[in-house]
């Protein structure tokens, strides 16, 4: 009996971890269930907005107008009991009225902090690339140390903190691209693209149903998770085992990028470590017990594709990024486990 005893205390930690990875798993699958609810179709979007929020990231994402951009971060902040702030970017936005400012108080004749929408769990920040250089700016520091210094102060940003950014790759009129230190902070790029036949269908068949204008409901989403919730997630996946040969493939992915023939510009190590922090959020968000190569490979372009630079003459022949990071991951060998 107490060999038994003993053998069950042996194996608790490792059981442990792996009901609570199982527990995680299923949390999270049922938050990507309530958000296609609201989303119909675009299950690569859903997925991904899902893997940055487990491993700690913030996601960009691209798409023309109409495809539910802007309602796909609604229904995640509908699904999530934490603070959600919106910025739309125009052209004349300040950096001022993304941070906040200090302002004269008259009663107590001293200066007081009144704190930005940059304060909050999740951040919209809607079509980023309406406003100007220094606008776009104000996010670096948030984003990067999930602080913001005003008037000297650095005051910590609430945790978990998620920015998910918008913009149109159509439209140039009135926008301004994004810079490579900006870009570099996204963990993820996602492309939103045309939904399916069916899933259109079924789209114009709901909201037509719908009082609301042209927009799907989300009010109807349950919260399936708190601000904790999150953290817990995020400290589970990032304990998720993974093995050393894992690791040296999804480096060796990056570092292909600074090398590769028709790249101007490789990915740097922040690649890496985005890399292997998408591969174990998706492992977990898929219910497995360790990171697979796979995990890595399909986390690989979303975290790549922003973070290179075609040669101007592959550019010319109408040659994309993704094109070409499909050959890189179609040549760089993966291990087998």
């Amino acid at each position: 009996m107490s060999d038994a005893t003993s053998e069950s205390n042996n194996t608790t930690p490792a059981a442990s971890a792996s009901t609570q990875r199982q527990r995680a798993a299923q949390l999270a699958q049922a938050l990507r269930q309530e958000l296609h609810k609201a989303i119909i179709g675009q299950q690569d979007v859903v997925d991904g907005v899902l893997t940055a929020l487990i491993a700690g990231g913030h996601v960009l994402v691209e798409g023309v107008p109409g495809l539910g951009k802007t309602l796909l971060v609604r229904a995640l902040a509908r699904c999530f009991g934490g603070e959600f702030s919106r910025i739309q970017f125009t052209p004349d936005l300040m950096p001022s009225d993304i941070t906040g400012h200090a302002i004269y108080d008259l009663a107590s004749e001293q200066f007081k902090l009144r704190k930005g929408p940059v304060f909050t769990n999740l951040l919209l920040a809607d079509e980023i690339n309406r406003a100007p250089a220094k606008t776009q700016a104000a996010l670096l520091e948030v984003m990067q140390e999930r602080q913001v210094t005003l008037e000297g102060r650095a005051l910590a940003a609430p945790q978990p903190f998620l920015v998910m950014a918008t913009q149109n790759p159509i439209e140039q009129e009135g926008t301004y691209p994004l810079p490579e230190a900006e870009l570099d902070r996204f963990m993820l790029m996602l492309r939103m693209d045309y939904p399916q036949v069916d899933e259109e269908l079924e789209l114009v068949r709901q909201v037509t149903r719908s009082a609301r204008t042209d927009i799907l409901d989300v009010s109807g989403l349950r919260v399936l998770l708190q601000a904790k919730d999150v953290q817990a997630l995020q400290k589970i996946a990032s304990d998720m085992p993974l093995d050393e040969q894992v690791l040296d493939y999804a480096v060796r992915l990056a570092r292909s990028t600074r090398n590769w023939p028709g790249l101007a510009l490789g990915a740097g190590p922040r690649a890496s470590i985005a890399l292997v922090r998408c591969a174990r959020a998706r492992a977990l968000l898929r219910g497995g017990e360790f990171v697979t190569p796979d995990d890595v490979k399909g986390s690989a372009l979303a975290v790549l594709r922003h973070r290179v630079r075609l040669s101007p003459e592959l550019d010319i022949e109408g040659i994309s990024v993704d094109q070409l990071l499909q050959q890189l991951l179609d040549q760089v060998a993966a291990p087998r486990l």
